[in-house]
């Protein structure tokens, strides 16, 4: 198999080390050969172990299926999902997610990767699959997103309705209109499960506000 299939067979499907070791089982040592694409800029380390092809305007990489497989299990939420959709003004450069395991950062030529625990009964709250550029990573609804960034904030400035009003306002920028279309039976998941309790009750209080406007 010469490299130029090799890459089309990769695609922009990001491979451990095992995976692209059968594609280029025809080498003498697949790890050289590894170490010699990653060399020539035919293939990306995204970490340790981990690799996705180059890329090409037909096949783009995918950072949002980068970040599904450098940490797992793990979906994009947080500060880049509330952007995604629209629900904050800031634009987020690098991906944020939610992961089972021990909070990660990590960086590589496509950007910073972040990621932070929840707990396991937690995380599968609220996840769908999304489909761009021809592969479908997964990321948090609106409603679990703004729910992994209450609970992943260090600084809520109080546990009063009040308080949290303020801070999804002013601190976060959010856009309080959209809350009439959340979904409430997933802040309620959230809220049985995620261990500021109280704060994400305050949330259905401010969500069944404006649910009924």
């Amino acid at each position: 198999m010469e490299d130029e299939t090799i890459i089309k067979t990769i695609g922009n499907i990001p491979l451990r080390n095992g995976e692209l070791s059968v594609l280029l089982g025809r080498y003498k040592s697949p790890s050289m050969k590894i170490a010699f694409m990653e060399k020539e800029g035919q293939i990306r380390r995204l970490k340790r172990g981990v690799y996705v092809a180059d890329g090409d305007e037909k096949i783009p990489v995918s950072k949002e299926l980068c970040s599904n497989h450098i940490y797992g299990p793990s979906y994009l939420s947080l500060q880049w999902a509330l952007s995604y959709y629209g629900l904050i003004p800031e634009h987020v450069f690098s991906l944020t997610a939610v992961t089972t395991k021990r909070s990660r950062d990590f960086q590589n030529d496509l950007g910073f990767f972040t990621y932070r625990q929840v707990p396991d009964d937690y995380f599968p709250i609220g996840i769908r699959p999304v489909q761009a550029d021809g592969v479908t990573f997964l990321m948090a609804s609106p409603e679990k997103a703004l729910c992994d960034m209450i609970l992943a904030d260090l600084y809520i400035p109080s546990r009063s309705v009040t308080g949290l009003y303020r801070y999804l306002e002013e601190d976060l920028r959010f856009d309080m209109d959209e809350l009439s279309h959340f979904d409430k039976s997933v802040l309620e998941q959230c809220a049985q499960r995620g261990h500021k309790k109280s704060i994400l009750q305050n949330l259905i209080k401010i969500y069944e506000h404006y649910d009924n406007i």
